[in-house]
């Protein structure tokens, strides 16, 4: 067996009472010493602050890069920003997937263009050497330049309505670098990664300010240079401070993002067809929805018709919830085992009132009530043989005496902030 991995904040971590475990080749926090609910809620209504910097770092350079990367990535380059689709441009960014030509996900990723020739490829943790390895697999036509930054890029997320207001306090330059930064942009560079526009904190250093992020809540993901990143964080940590921002663990990342409607790679999609699911605009559809806009490895296997599994979000009554496992399944009202769990966890920061699901960030406009303090609900994905509308209630058990009604939802967490204008954050 290989020895797990430590990102550099590894003894900090451990000297702030993080609780440590196993997650895709490293070793990382589940939650620390104040609990995962704590976190969780931290990130609704101040901040929280993320060490991500398991995941890795791919750049694709070169004449030809974008034409490599369009036939490997699922997402049209040229069509993808904005409601007009507009073509990726510097300083923007775009999710996707990559696909294996039998139309199962390899990996889904972030790409960003830092430069007229040259890409940035973010990806999940254990997967920059996969990642690498598809792209250079095609590249003999394209003859660009691929590298694989695993372990050399510090990266950490700053999640929460406070952040930028967080952020501001270290930036040099702040008003510039902020002003009308839109969801899916980035400013700045890093060790590795020249920045068309460099971003620098107070004190100099450069990093790269994206405005993306996996909770569902407004934020940035920062990458800077691994020599300077337990330095910032802890300069991040302590202007975060006064909202009431704390460090947060992997815990509160699964529940934040599973009450958002975002995949976990390799668990809600994966080596099974990519279709029938929350995530289709990762595909590069035309207007009419009737085809793609441009050939890419697994193309043809995902617009064949067929039998395909269907993705579904889902939402339960209380914040009771089943381990995963081989052993769980789930079932309709009369008890007919009808397909798999893929996630269950709990949002701590929503609950229901007549039926009608409420977050701590909801407003008596929205018809919650002055006095609604959330219990908490489970949430995930199961996979079904079947489409069902959302509304129809199933069961997930353990298939012994644990069994818990949840109601298929096509949203689960409202007034989430991450697309939120700059201005009304800061």
């Amino acid at each position: 067996m290989e020895e797990l991995k430590r990102t550099a904040l590894y003894s900090w971590h451990v000297e702030h009472g993080a609780n440590i475990a196993p997650f895709g080749e490293y070793e990382m926090p589940l939650w620390y010493t104040g609990g995962a609910k704590a976190e969780h809620l931290a990130v609704i209504s101040g901040a929280g602050l993320f060490d991500t910097s398991h995941m890795a770092v791919v750049t694709v350079a070169g004449a030809k890069a974008r034409e490599l990367i369009q036939y490997c990535f699922s997402k049209d380059l040229d069509h993808c920003v904005g409601l007009k689709k507009g073509p990726l441009v510097i300083g923007r960014c775009v999710y996707g997937v990559f696909l294996n030509p039998d139309g199962t996900v390899l990996d889904d990723a972030i790409v960003y263009q830092v430069a007229e020739k040259g890409y940035m490829v973010v990806v999940n943790a254990g997967m920059g050497g996969a990642i690498a390895e598809r792209l250079e697999k095609y590249n003999t036509d394209y003859n660009a330049d691929v590298d694989d930054l695993t372990d050399q890029v510090g990266k950490m997320d700053v999640q929460g309505p406070a952040a930028a207001k967080i952020v501001k306090k270290l930036l040099a330059d702040p008003e510039k670098v902020l002003a009308n930064m839109a969801y899916f942009s980035f400013k700045g560079g890093f060790a590795g990664i020249d920045a068309a526009e460099p971003v620098t904190l107070v004190d100099g250093t450069s990093l790269m300010l994206s405005r993306t992020g996996y909770t569902g809540e407004f934020g940035f993901e920062i990458f800077i240079d691994k020599d300077d990143f337990v330095r910032v964080w802890q300069e991040v940590m302590a202007a975060g401070e006064e909202f009431g921002a704390l460090p947060c663990g992997l815990a509160a990342r699964d529940s934040l993002r599973a009450g958002a409607v975002l995949p976990l790679s390799h668990q809600d999609i994966g080596n099974w067809l990519f279709g029938a699911n929350p995530w289709l605009f990762a595909l590069p559809f035309t207007d009419d929805q009737k085809g793609f806009t441009k050939k890419f490895v697994g193309s043809e296997a995902v617009a064949a018709t067929g039998k395909v599994l269907h993705t579904l979000p889902f939402a339960g009554y209380d914040p009771r919830k089943i381990v995963v496992s081989d052993e769980t399944f789930v079932t309709d009202m009369e008890g007919k085992n009808i397909g798999r769990i893929l996630t269950c966890a709990t949002d701590m920061a929503i609950g229901r009132v007549d039926g009608v699901i409420y977050s701590v960030a909801s407003i008596t406009e929205d018809g919650c009530p002055a006095a609604f303090v959330p219990k908490g609900l489970s949430c995930g994905f199961v996979q079904l043989e079947e489409d069902l509308a959302p509304g129809t209630e199933v069961i997930l058990t353990d298939g012994r005496k644990k069994k818990i009604t949840v109601e298929i939802r096509a949203d689960v967490r409202p007034r989430r902030t991450a697309r939120r204008p700059m201005k009304e954050m800061l």
